[in-house]
């Protein structure tokens, strides 16, 4: 990244935003006080919002398949926006209406058909009609007695009567008042006929408006947000000069500052450039290959690197690929997600979801293989399998002490390797004297570690592995307790050492055990799909009826295997970002804190770039 810093007069400015807003590679830099209250800006920013939920509910109206209408240049967008609104909000008050309506018909029902006019007349005549609802164990027959009372209708244990009485005659009863509607059942239910036409009606103009207006309420959008964006950075500038000047400075890619500079050449704006220093806060742009750039998204999901340090996701991305396969550990459900990986991806336009999709193939992909290594397929297992092909290839897989020991032997090579990558970006950034103790203890780890696996396996000698301890031992001991900081006093050093020792000792003891964690979900889920299988079978043997016992066994595998798919899916997802963001990250000495590189320009250009 480059720094740019521009004074350009008053009269030039907004002409000059115009122009570097056309180019699209500049992140414009936001003052550190924020951007001020601004009524305009707050004005378009609740319009941008306003269509984004409308063309979020003509989506979901729309019919499959449709072609939609090219956007129209001369309509106004906010007219169809108030024109798309007023219809999605008549269609909301009539489903309110109609269920206000079939909720009143339900309460009235019980009356049947009744005339308010001959209630009336009978007023007049001295007789007043009362209506009521009781359970039926509270319903007192004296009622029928003292009020008059006469059941109409008993639903359920609910018991609904009137009773006749003389104007102003008290009456005591148990029993909840019903206020008549003003019409009766049979009348609302031509109401609610009237309200569903209407309603349909309404359904049919905004699905013809999903068709007609979308693309036009699409250019809408895309004109507000660049205004917004226009106004930001208008309020992101800093005057000077009696604001005859105006200061702005923004942040250019290396390798797209081309078009930029070939105008600033061409215009009498005075400008500067600048390499970033250790304390600028540089805008992030990840640059990754084609395979790395599909776990992007999961390393975003924690924080993006700052600029002053290496971005990570190339690193984690194999470990990812492979922690997930331990943890779904089955190649039948692998299967299942390259398939749907590699289906969807094929169905899939959007390029951020077919780039998701396309991860979905490879960690199908690769679960299909670590499957297979351990042994596993939909919950039958392939180990103790008395198929003689089978029997060759058993010997390769892995039992659950393999797994086990070979879930420890993958979290000490990723903290390892995640140390190594804390210790070349500290000699890159601070220079070789400040990354001694991180070498100390890679020397510690790796030297004797390494030596104490080669003399375990006999392949060096005894006083071999001896020297070894001492010349990686004493050489890491030196850089951890004497030169962990050469200007200070060695004392000091010392202190600073146990207290890293400490550190690093309980640190890397938990550090190691969280990835016990791999071998657990993978055991767990192969232990419940073959609890599902052996359920199912049993269950369709025990009813012995032909097709239904076929059915039921299908029913239980599929319901089964479907609830162990999506919780194996769903952990297997969670719990290696969790490995990475915790365990890989911190022993990788990972700071984070970058903000993603955001371009001024039109929107459609900036989403690209997302």
């Amino acid at each position: 990244m480059k720094k740019y810093t521009f004074l350009v007069y008053h009269k030039q400015y907004l002409e000059f935003l115009e122009r570097i807003k056309e180019i699209g590679v500049l992140h414009i830099i936001e003052k550190p006080e924020g951007i001020a209250e601004n009524d305009a800006l707050r004005e378009k920013m609740q319009i941008a919002s306003r269509i984004k939920a409308a063309l979020k509910s003509l989506e979901f109206n729309r019919p499959k398949d449709a072609v939609l209408t090219p956007a129209d240049k001369n309509r106004d967008g906010l007219a169809v926006l108030e024109e798309v609104e007023d219809v999605l909000s008549r269609k909301e008050h009539l489903q309110q209406k109609v269920t206000q309506t079939e909720k009143e018909r339900d309460r009235m029902e019980v009356w049947g058909d009744f005339d308010h006019a001959r209630i009336n007349e009978l007023r007049k005549s001295g007789y007043v009609l009362n209506f009521f609802a009781t359970p039926l164990r509270k319903f007192d027959q004296e009622w029928e007695v003292l009020y008059n009372a006469f059941e109409v209708d008993r639903v359920g244990s609910t018991v609904y009567f009137v009773t006749v009485t003389r104007p102003g005659e008290k009456i005591e009863i148990d029993a909840d008042h019903i206020t008549l509607s003003e019409k009766t059942a049979r009348e609302l239910d031509v109401d609610i006929v009237n309200l569903r036409s209407q309603l349909e009606k309404a359904n049919e103009e905004i699905k013809s408006r999903a068709i007609s207006d979308y693309n036009t309420l699409k250019e809408a959008e895309v004109d507000v947000l660049t205004a917004v964006a226009f106004d930001k950075v208008v309020l992101n500038t800093h005057s000077e000069a009696d604001d005859r000047v105006k200061l702005i400075e923004g942040w250019c890619p290396e390798g797209s500052e081309e078009e930029l500079n070939n105008y600033l050449e061409s215009t009498d704006v005075y400008y500067e450039t600048a390499l970033p220093t250790e304390t600028d806060k540089v805008p992030i742009k990840l640059k990754n290959n084609k395979f790395t750039k599909m776990f992007e998204f999961i390393g975003e999901l924690y924080d993006l690197p700052n600029y002053h340090e290496r971005d990570l996701t190339p690193y984690f991305a194999p470990f990812y690929v492979i922690f997930f396969g331990f943890c779904l550990g089955d190649a039948g459900y692998g299967l299942l997600f390259l398939l749907l990986g590699l289906f969807a991806r094929m169905k899939m336009k959007n390029p951020v979801f077919k780039s998701v999709m396309s991860l979905v193939a490879v960690l199908g992909g690769v679960t299909v293989l670590v499957g297979l290594l351990c042994g596993t397929v939909f919950g039958i297992s392939l180990i103790d399998s008395p198929v003689p092909w089978l029997q060759k290839f058993q010997a390769y897989m892995l039992d659950s002490d393999k797994l086990f020991y070979n879930a420890l032997i993958l979290g000490v090579v990723q903290i390892l390797f995640g140390m190594i990558l804390k210790w070349t970006g500290e000699i890159k950034r601070t220079g070789f004297a400040s990354s001694l103790p991180t070498l100390g203890w890679l020397l510690i780890l790796m030297g004797c570690g390494g030596t104490l696996a080669l003399s375990t396996f006999d392949i060096v000698s005894a006083e071999f592995a001896k020297w070894g301890y001492i010349v990686f031992g004493s050489l890491g001991g030196l850089c951890v307790f004497l030169l962990n900081n050469l200007k200070r006093n060695p004392l000091i050093n010392v202190g600073s050492g146990l207290w890293d020792t400490y550190n690093m000792v309980t640190g890397l003891l938990g550090d190691v055990l969280s990835y016990i964690r791999l071998f657990a979900l993978g055991l767990s889920g192969g232990v419940m799909g073959f609890v599902f299988n052996d359920l199912g079978l049993s269950m369709g043997e025990s009813i012995g009826i032909p097709v239904v016992s076929q059915l039921v066994t299908v029913f239980i595998l599929l319901f089964g295997h479907g609830i162990n798919i999506f919780i194996a899916a769903l952990g297997s997802f969670v719990h290696p970002m969790r490995l990475t963001f915790v365990e890989f990250y911190k022993n990788a000495g990972f700071e984070g804190g970058g903000k993603k590189y955001r371009p001024f320009a039109k929107y459609e250009e900036e989403t690209k770039v997302l």
